[in-house]
């Protein structure tokens, strides 16, 4: 009996320290929001108000991206026919279309279009598929690098970082809040594995790209 007791601790004890330690790498507990006049400058109001609904593009894509993260989608890879998830799961990529689909953005049919006129810049697919292209990171990585602006991804940099803009990482995409840590850093709002959220968690990961829609997509 005591010899269980001591397995049953040691199981114990060793959960804890996993608990401690994933609430430890992911800030579970450190997600005091700040905003950016509290570092000196003030979030840019984008030029633009593509759906003419009154909301700036910035604030229309960040309240797409949180409106699509409160649907608490599931995190599961899978195709579709028509293209877009009708079954409450997704992925990172979902976060993106539904963000710029708030600001009157149609990413899915601009993507499509970019590849069909244009296929020799998209190496990575050898027949397009309108179900499937807009919803792959690589597609998107080089999507962006064409239509808009190209940023820092230096973090020290934190107010070239603003509300709205998409950051790639390896193999995963996001964007951008107003939220901020209490070093100057935005959130991010994105869809992994660990679930859909609004975190503290952008030097996490490696940037592999910073992009901010300038100007709405002229595809030719």
């Amino acid at each position: 009996m005591k010899k269980y007791k001591i397995v049953v601790v040691g199981i114990v004890l060793i959960t804890l320290a996993f608990v401690l330690y994933f609430a430890y790498k992911y800030r579970v507990f450190n997600q005091s929001i700040h905003y950016a006049n509290e570092f000196g400058f003030e979030d840019i109001i984008s030029p633009n108000d593509y759906d003419q609904d009154g909301i700036d593009d910035y604030s229309d894509v960040v309240e797409g991206a949180r409106n699509y993260i409160a649907s608490k989608p599931k995190y599961k890879s899978k195709y579709y026919a028509g293209g877009y998830p009708d079954d409450q799961y997704g992925v990172c990529t979902d976060v993106i279309w539904n963000a710029l689909l708030s600001a009157g953005y149609d990413l899915k049919t601009a993507i499509d279009l970019d590849i069909q006129n244009n296929l020799i810049d998209y190496p990575t697919i050898t027949y397009p598929d309108s179900n499937i292209d807009f919803r792959r990171v690589s597609n998107l990585a080089i999507f962006f690098s064409k239509y808009a602006t190209s940023l820092t991804t230096d973090i020290t940099q934190i107010e070239q970082f603003m509300p709205g803009d998409i950051i790639i990482f390896k193999d995963h995409i996001g964007i951008l809040s107003d939220k901020r840590n209490s070093d100057g850093l935005p959130f991010v709002i994105h869809h992994d594995s660990l679930g859909a959220r609004e975190r503290n968690e952008l030097d996490l990961y490696e940037i592999i790209a910073h992009y901010r829609i300038t100007n709405p997509f002229i595809i030719e």
